[in-house]
């Protein structure tokens, strides 16, 4: 018997200053997930995608990587987050994208709030191989 589905997924909705790597890092580990639905936005005037109103409307779950994203969404979209619940990761941005570290903090920091995909440990015999090297006269 295939598992069911829950009847609506939950939208959630995550947020850095630059959405570029935190914010972006979460919503690759969560995409594809059966459970939500995901996008990620950046308070920045300089982010990959802004954050707008309709984003705070949008979703059911909210996310922040510092408290300061949360007092800059409080200040600039204080209709839009009437009533909403917006959790801080409290995640600096020391990372890189989709760093492994970066990963494991933010499953670390999501899973009391989050069901989290499970993610297969690494087969250590197909782990990449270093590339032999030509010889020059090939």
């Amino acid at each position: 018997m295939a598992p069911t589905l829950p009847a609506s997924r939950k939208k959630v909705l995550l947020v850095c200053a630059q959405n570029k790597i935190r914010s972006y890092t979460a919503e690759k580990m969560l995409a594809g997930s059966p459970l939500y639905d995901v996008r990620s936005r950046g308070v920045s005037n300089v982010a990959r995608i802004k954050l707008t109103a309709g984003d705070l409307g949008w979703a059911d779950l909210i996310f922040v990587m510092e408290k300061n994203h949360k007092e800059r969404i409080a200040r600039k979209f204080s209709a839009a987050v009437t009533g909403k619940r917006i959790v801080c990761l409290f995640i600096e941005d020391i990372y890189q994208p989709m760093e492994a570290s970066l990963l494991a903090e933010l499953r670390r920091k999501l899973a009391p709030h989050l069901d989290l995909p499970e993610i297969a440990e690494p087969d250590p015999n197909r782990l990449p191989t270093k590339p032999t090297k030509r010889h020059e006269t090939e």
